[in-house]
């Protein structure tokens, strides 16, 4: 009787230690499944045919960006450059197709020696520079952006149709971004499991020392593996180029980050010497799974980064706990048919997600839908109050009418906006209004909501080469003109000014630019002695304000692309702001409003931007119920000053 408990207790114990295990070493599949077990449950919208595939283009270039940082962290390094390498790959591909005239397939070979050429120098600052990865990859990050910059002079470029068909489907329903993935994940696993550099990796990660004294030649294996993880961003900005129709020299910003923490995710050990290329692509899934999911059940986009931010923070425990449990094991170790009761608790798992998601779609299916309108607003970015009060105004709005509204925050990422822009098609919204943030990158995700017969409402910024039912907009041509005239009319058509430009590469930017230039033609006394960006931002403004002062302190003026800059260029001017040095802004938003009643912003070109959010909304629901509405809806600028400020509302 003894000795059948100890057996009961042992066999139980070994259970328990085995499931233990198990979910220690496929953490990232079970959480995997659990997400998509929550989100079905959770939306309706989420376990369909198309929204799957949603996730997996979304998941596509973080993936195929991780794969490359697969091997450099497996090897015990890390690469922060890789989303400045793709969007210089997708640059230089555009620039020589199209400028260049260079044929594409010539065009594609450029791309990937670009990516080897950003990796070996990567690998030779780390190797013989002997800089630490972090501080060299972080060069690579600055240098490969500005290059992309100076190449494209901070304006997309328009992709060849021969390039920009790899971002469509194949049969009609495969998307190419989905089978690069799927084809660069295959490359990667047989790299790491089937190839010299591939085991070079694992003991470069375990223990550098050891495999140089093994006779392994260090140096010369990092060099390929630096130049393997270019190769693998440049493919990634091929495709993300392709699903924007255009190389975006603002493109893959801040994707290092999600690569790292994908393959982090995915059970990799930032220590080195563990990692997987299937771990890498669960790790992508879960982050696209996550973002999908968290679209469309209208989670803030604020809340949505710190849930990501709790997700990274719970691998890197589970990756933690995984390596104490892996060091006390031992001897309990590995059974003969441990591989086949492996397969045979994953076949289980699929069973039981198949079942319990099957369920929850069952029962999406038997509840009564709502019958409130519902729309999509995707915002290009809610860190600036010119489109928090669009956001303030289309809700006021949708809240009067009854309508059910979605609002999404792109945080200036063309990307981005075309995965919210795809999840709100796919899950069958009546309307969509877009404020984009790129004309041309919106393009593809606008032509899709238009072949789902969803109607499509622009705001503040047309979208080119596709199909709209309204565009409300102030025009940023005009408003740049007259904010010209303003400087030029209160400085008596002499002195010097300066002008602080929005960030590069977005249509306001250019498109305010342009109407800086054009109203200053009429005043050939005033001489714009510096222009620099300053990205639409406060902090920003008020250094690149502070530097140009040190370069031209007698400085009689200063236009901005925005308020937030104007308001920093105010700071770094002190006193002089409003006595000897005169400034415009543009929006109309609140602070600059009472910078304008203070007397330190001499004027803003206000837009009215609840009007548009409100309007906006209105010619949404219109166009939902099959009115008539107008192709171009125009709210008017106006400049206000101290005189005006009092009776003007935005």
């Amino acid at each position: 009787m003894a000795t059948d408990t100890l057996k009961s207790t042992t066999g139980a114990g070994a259970a328990s230690g085995g499931l233990r295990r198990l979910l220690l070493d496929n953490g990232a599949l079970t959480a995997l499944i659990v997400l998509v077990i929550a989100m079905s449950a959770l939306s309706g919208d989420f376990l369909t045919a198309d929204n799957l595939l949603n996730v997996g283009v979304q998941a596509a270039v973080t993936a195929i960006l991780a794969f490359g940082v697969t091997f450099v962290i497996v090897s015990a390094g890390i690469d922060l450059s890789v989303g400045s390498v793709a969007a210089l790959s997708a640059t230089v591909l555009a620039w020589t197709a199209t400028s260049a005239g260079v044929p594409v397939f010539v065009a594609v070979l450029l791309v990937i020696a670009t990516g080897i050429a950003c990796g070996l120098v990567n690998g030779i600052l780390i190797s013989y520079g002997k800089l630490p990865p972090f501080i060299a990859t972080l060069a690579m990050l600055s240098v490969a952006r500005g290059l992309s910059l100076v190449i494209s002079e901070g304006s997309p470029i328009a992709l060849p149709d021969s390039v920009s068909h790899l971002g469509d489907t194949l049969g009609g329903w495969l998307p190419v971004p989905v089978l690069v993935m799927i084809v660069m994940g295959l490359i990667a696993a047989f790299v790491l499991g089937r190839t010299y550099i591939g085991r070079s990796m694992y003991a470069i990660g375990g223990n550098e020392e050891a495999a140089r004294l093994s006779g392994l030649r260090v140096k010369k294996q990092k060099l390929a593996i630096y130049a393997l993880s270019g190769v693998f961003a440049a493919v990634a900005g091929v495709v993300l180029a392709a699903r924007l129709s255009s190389a975006q020299p603002q493109a893959a910003d801040g994707y290092e980050l999600d690569a790292i923490a994908a393959v982090v995710i995915g059970g990799a050990s930032l220590a080195g010497g563990t990692g997987k290329a299937s771990g890498t692509l669960i790790g992508a899934l879960i982050l696209a799974v996550l973002r999908n999911g968290l679209n469309l059940l209208n989670v803030s986009a604020f809340w949505q980064q710190v849930v990501i931010g709790v997700v990274i923070a719970l691998a890197v425990l589970l990756d933690t706990a995984r390596r104490k449990a892996g060091a006390t094991a031992g001897a309990a170790g590995s059974s003969q048919g441990g591989k086949g009761k492996q397969a045979a608790t994953y076949g289980l798992a699929a069973v039981v997600t198949v079942a319990i998601v099957g369920a929850t779609s069952f029962l999406h299916n038997g509840s009564s839908a709502t019958s409130a309108p519902k729309m999509g607003l995707s915002l290009s970015t809610l860190n600036n109050p010119f489109f928090v009060q669009i956001r303030a105004g289309a809700e006021a709005e949708a809240k009067k009418l009854g309508i059910d509204l979605t609002v999404t925050d792109a945080q200036n990422d063309a990307s981005q906006q075309a995965n919210q822009l795809q999840n709100f098609t796919s899950s069958g919204l009546g309307a969509i209004i877009v404020n984009p943030v790129d004309s041309d990158a919106a393009s593809n995700s606008v032509k899709a909501a238009d072949k789902a017969d969803i109607p499509v409402i622009a705001v503040d910024r047309v979208v080119n080469n596709a199909t709209l039912d309204t565009l409300v907009a102030s025009d940023n041509v005009a408003g740049g003109e007259l904010a010209a005239k303003s400087i030029g009319e209160k400085l008596g058509g002499k002195g010097k000014i300066v002008i602080l430009q929005g960030q590069a590469g977005t249509s306001a930017a250019r498109e305010r630019a342009a109407g800086f230039e054009k109203g200053l033609k009429a005043f050939p006394g005033i001489q714009v002695v510096a222009q620099q960006p300053a990205d639409f931002d406060r902090t920003k403004g008020l250094d690149v304000m502070s530097n140009l002062l040190q370069a031209h302190p007698d400085v009689q003026g200063v236009i901005a692309a925005n308020d937030e800059m104007a308001l920093g260029a105010i700071k770094a001017l002190g006193s002089k702001a409003g006595k000897s040095v005169s400034v415009v802004g543009f929006d109309g938003t609140p602070d600059g409003l009472k910078a304008v009643e203070g007397g330190s912003l001499y004027a803003s070109v206000a837009q009215q931007p609840s009007q548009l959010g409100k309007i906006a909304v209105d010619n949404a629901l219109k166009a939902l119920k099959g009115k008539k509405v107008e192709e171009t809806v125009k709210v008017p600028v106006k400049v206000v000053t101290k005189e005006n400020v009092a009776g003007f509302s935005g």
